[in-house]
C-alpha cells in the first residue's frame, strides 16, 4: 500500500463538481497537470459532505492526490441527503466517468446497482462490500476495532472519574466497529491494571448504546456527550461524522475536565480547533486506499479484490497525541505499543464481530 504525507489542501486540477440531484457539471480550470485530462476520477460523498472534516473529507483527499499525481479530471458529487446517492450515481455514470468511487456503507445499494448495469466503469467503495463479488467493484475496509482498542485502553488510562463515553451517528457495523473496539480496550486495560472503568454509552455484548440518529446534526452530537459528561465520563468517543464534532464542542466547553478522541482522520489536522481537547484520534487511511484503487484503474492494474486496512499494513492506526504528548504517560506510550504489536501477533484477539474479513 503506497505511503504519503496526508492532507486535506485542494490541489490544481481539472475539476467538474456536480451538484446533488445531478444538475449540470460546472468545470474549473484551476491548472496543474493534465497528462490523462481525459480520464474522470469521480466521487460521491454521503450526507455528511466533503468538509465533514471526517470520513468524506479524507477519502476526498485521496481522490485529490491520485488527480494530482495522474492529471486527471475530477468530478465530485456531495450528497445533502441518503436520497441523493441513486439521483448522484446516475450522473456519474452520465459524466462518463472512467472510475466512481463511493464514500461510504450507505452507499452500498447505489453503488451495487451502478456497478452491474455499467461493466465498463471501474468502481471502489469505502467501507462495505458487496454480497458476491462484482467484477468491476473494489471494496475498501478498515478493522478500526484494532486501533480503536487502543483508543480503550488509552482512554481508560487517562481517565481521572472511572467512566468514559463514547456515541454514534448510527447504528450500522462501520460505526459500532469502533465502539466495540473502545469498549474490548477499556476491559484489556482494567483487566491488566486490576482497574474498573466503566464505558458509558455502548455494550458491546448486548450491541446497545447511544446514537444521535444522523451524522450531521452538531447540537444532537452536543447533547449526546453532555449527557455522557453529566453521567461523569471525562473522556469522549464520538463516533458520529460532523455530528461527532458537537462531542468535541462539548468537550471544549468543559474548560480541561472533559477531553476527547476522535475517529477517521487526526483531528488535530482536520479539526485543528479542537486540538486542545484530543489526545488523540483514530486513523482510517481512507486517502491512501482511495489514491490506491484510483491509480490502480488509470495503470490498468485494477482488480476487485477486497482491501482491508488493518494495523498491520498501516490502514488503521492512532494519530500522535500532539498537545497531550507530554501528558500522556511514558509508561502508557509504550503499552499501547505492545498492544499494536500484540495485535498484530494475534495474542491480542480481538472480539468484534462487525470486523472484516477477506473475501
Amino acid at each position: 500500500m503506497k505511503k504519503y504525507v496526508r492532507g486535506l489542501a485542494i490541489v490544481g486540477a481539472v475539476t467538474l463538481a456536480v451538484a446533488a440531484c445531478g444538475s449540470k457539471p460546472a468545470e474549473d480550470t484551476a491548472g496543474g497537470g493534465d497528462a490523462n485530462k481525459d480520464f474522470k476520477a469521480c466521487m460521491v460523498s454521503d450526507s455528511g459532505g466533503f468538509d465533514d472534516k471526517s470520513f468524506n473529507q479524507t477519502s476526498y483527499a485521496g481522490l485529490q492526490s491520485a488527480v494530482k499525481e495522474k492529471g486527471l479530471t475530477e468530478v465530485k458529487a456531495e450528497s445533502k441527503s441518503d436520497n441523493d446517492y441513486p439521483t448522484n450515481m446516475t450522473a456519474m455514470v452520465q459524466a462518463k466517468c472512467n472510475v466512481i468511487v463511493a464514500v461510504g456503507f450507505k452507499l452500498e445499494d447505489a453503488t451495487d446497482k451502478a456497478a452491474q448495469a455499467n461493466p465498463n466503469i471501474k468502481f471502489a467503495i469505502v467501507d462495505s462490500a458487496p454480497a458476491k463479488p462484482i467484477a468491476n467493484l473494489k471494496p475498501l475496509a478498515f478493522n478500526t476495532a484494532q486501533s480503536s482498542f487502543q483508543a480503550g485502553y488509552l482512554a481508560a488510562a487517562m481517565s481521572k472519574t472511572g467512566k468514559v463515553g463514547t456515541y454514534g451517528g448510527i447504528k450500522i457495523p462501520t460505526v459500532t466497529i469502533f465502539m466495540d473496539g473502545f469498549a474490548e480496550g477499556v476491559r484489556y486495560y482494567n483487566k491488566q491494571k486490576s482497574k474498573n472503568v466503566q464505558v458509558l454509552g455502548w455494550d458491546d455484548a448486548k450491541q446497545a448504546g447511544l446514537f444521535t440518529g444522523d451524522f450531521e446534526d452538531k447540537a444532537k452530537g452536543q447533547n449526546t456527550a453532555q449527557n455522557l459528561i453529566t453521567q461523569g465520563a471525562d473522556v469522549i468517543f464520538p463516533v458520529a461524522g460532523p455530528s461527532g464534532l458537537g462531542g468535541l464542542q462539548a468537550a471544549k466547553a468543559s474548560n480541561g475536565k472533559v477531553n476527547a478522541i476522535w475517529v477517521d482522520t487526526d483531528g488535530c489536522v482536520s479539526a485543528a480547533e479542537y486540538c486542545s481537547v484530543l489526545i488523540s484520534s483514530v486513523e482510517k487511511g481512507m486517502d491512501v486506499a482511495v489514491h490506491d484503487a484510483v491509480v490502480s484503474v488509470v495503470d490498468n492494474k485494477f482488480d476487485n479484490s477486497q482491501f482491508i486496512g488493518t494495523m498491520q499494513n498501516g490502514g488503521t492506526g492512532l494519530a500522535p497525541f500532539h498537545e497531550f504528548d507530554s501528558k500522556v504517560p511514558a509508561d502508557v506510550k509504550s503499552e499501547l505499543e505492545q498492544i499494536k504489536a500484540d495485535i498484530i501477533s494475534g495474542k491480542i484477539t480481538i472480539e468484534s464481530k462487525v470486523q472484516p474479513k477477506a473475501s
